[in-house]
């Protein structure tokens, strides 16, 4: 790698960061520059989730000052040069990993050596890509980073503002994530303590306080972003979150915002306990009750878990099924009520067309649909116009998966019954639709019969027990009796 030749990205990447160590002004300017020095941009991977932890805060506080515009702040060149220097620094750390020099080509290189990627040439994303370890193959696109695409993924991603990967696949929901799928694997030269994996070779740049944290990296497979703010983000092993709402763009000042104080990034230190080695905090704690109801909640698990053929209505409910998914990871994650929960009106359109597709799906007889769609239906949040119209259809789509033998609908529907749920509370009615799931294969409802059967059995022989003794009793009265009056005709 060091014998290619330099390219102008190489001077440029050089030169950002000598500039950034010596202290001096870079070029044109670059934001948050205070902020990325606290960071400690030791070259650790653990500093790549500090620096994710700041771009977190980063689109927040621009959420709050009304300053979250990507093509404004895209036009201003101190923001282009904080991301693409932290792009040279993810890079750079990447090929440190490697123990090779990171070797970067703009779009015209790219375009050349690789005519295979159809790189959006009006894409900042995609300008630019470093090699970072030393392929059999010189034309291979394995060892390409496109370490921009992360960085546009955390600050700006959102239901609307997708971000598609150049090599295929999804974008890594930040640095650490994206750096951390490309690492080499073990080998001689690495060490394994405790679960944990730490290379023997280090930069002499590092310092003592580097190799601590890096000593508390655990391995790829098991590690998660250090970031708390997870929700306003895509990542890449779950299916994509909702942002915040959607703010209008306002003039765009020559001064960022700046991060409040309970919010700057403080780097870790080598006598501090390190998140990495904790998990994470729950959002909601035990005494809060869960946004959406326990009932609705183990239905949404069961349409996922749970496999029933469908004959009509697939792709519809595929698409919106898509989309709702998406809304509920975001609700699951508040500690508030569904009704408290606020969106934008461009994802409120969104829902919207996800549930006609859903009533779309239902008409054509999917029963996933139809128990999809009543759940909406019954939290107030579907397509009826008021509630009790809402709590009628509902009930109506439920009862008619239900009549399609779909046992999650049937298992539903029995508890609607149990706890008065839609419909007047029948006891009877319940225990039927309960015993029609369990004949259907739901697991749950078979065992929640079977421990009926048992307790019904339990009961019959306790009756029976206690039959059997009262006549035990009556008997030996009877007997007794008879010997008094024995005793006194005698």
């Amino acid at each position: 790698m060091s014998a290619s030749p330099l390219t102008p990205f190489d001077y440029i990447a050089a030169g950002y960061w000598q500039d950034f160590l010596a202290d001096r002004p870079i070029a044109g300017g670059i934001a948050y520059e205070s902020e990325l020095r606290d960071c400690i941009l030791d070259e650790s991977l653990v500093s790549l989730q500090r620096i994710d932890t700041l771009l977190s805060h980063i689109r927040r506080e621009m959420v709050k000052t009304g300053r979250w515009h990507e093509e404004t702040l895209l036009i201003d060149e101190r923001y282009r040069n904080f991301m693409v220097f932290l792009a040279f620094y993810a890079g750079r750390v990447l090929a440190q990993q490697w123990q090779n020099t990171p070797h970067w080509y703009g779009q015209f290189e790219l375009h050349k050596r690789y005519p295979e990627l159809a790189l959006k040439t009006d894409d900042f994303y995609q300008h630019m890509a470093v090699i970072y370890c030393q392929s059999a193959d010189i034309n291979s696109v394995t060892s390409l980073f496109f370490a921009l695409e992360p960085i546009g993924l955390r600050l700006f991603g959102h239901i609307d503002r997708p971000f598609a990967a150049v090599q295929g696949g999804q974008v890594a929901s930040g640095l650490y994530q994206a750096v951390s799928a490309r690492l080499p694997k073990l080998n001689d030269d690495q060490v394994v303590k405790s679960g944990t994996s730490v290379s023997v070779t280090q930069s002499s740049t590092q310092n003592t306080n580097t190799s601590a944290h890096v000593e508390r990296i655990k391995t790829v497979d098991s590690q998660k972003p250090l970031e708390k703010e997870a929700l306003y983000h895509t990542p890449n092993d779950t299916p994509a979150a909702i942002s915040e709402p959607k703010v209008l763009a306002q003039p765009e000042s020559q001064t960022k915002p700046v991060l409040s104080k309970t919010e700057t990034v403080r780097p870790h230190t080598a006598s501090e306990n390190t998140v990495l080695e904790q998990p994470l905090p729950s959002l909601v704690s035990a005494s809060q009750e869960p946004p959406t109801p326990a009932i609705f909640t183990q239905l949404l698990v069961e349409l996922e878990n749970i496999e029933v053929i469908q004959t009509a209505g697939n792709i519809e409910y595929q698409q919106a099924h898509k989309v709702l998914e998406q809304f509920e990871q975001h609700i699951s994650k508040q500690s508030k009520p569904r009704a408290q929960i606020n969106f934008s009106e461009s994802h409120l359109a969104a829902k919207q067309q996800a549930l006609l597709k859903l009533q779309e799906a239902a008409h054509a007889g999917n029963s996933a649909a139809m128990l999809h769609l009543a759940m909406y239906e019954l939290l107030g949040e579907g397509l009826a116009v008021d509630k009790r119209a809402a709590t009628e259809s509902g009930a109506e789509w439920v009862k008619q998966a239900a009549s399609k033998n779909d046992s999650r609908a049937q298992r539903l529907l029995s508890k609607m019954y149990y706890q008065g749920v839609g419909v007047a509370q029948d006891i009877d009615t319940g225990k039927y639709w309960l015993e029609q799931a369990a004949e259907n294969g739901h697991t749950e409802a078979a065992s929640v019969v079977g421990q009926w059967q048992q307790a019904q059995a339990l009961i019959t022989t306790q009756k029976q027990e206690q039959h059997s003794m009262k006549r035990y009793q009556l008997l030996f009265a009877a007997i007794l009796v008879v010997a008094i009056l024995i005793l006194i005709i005698v």
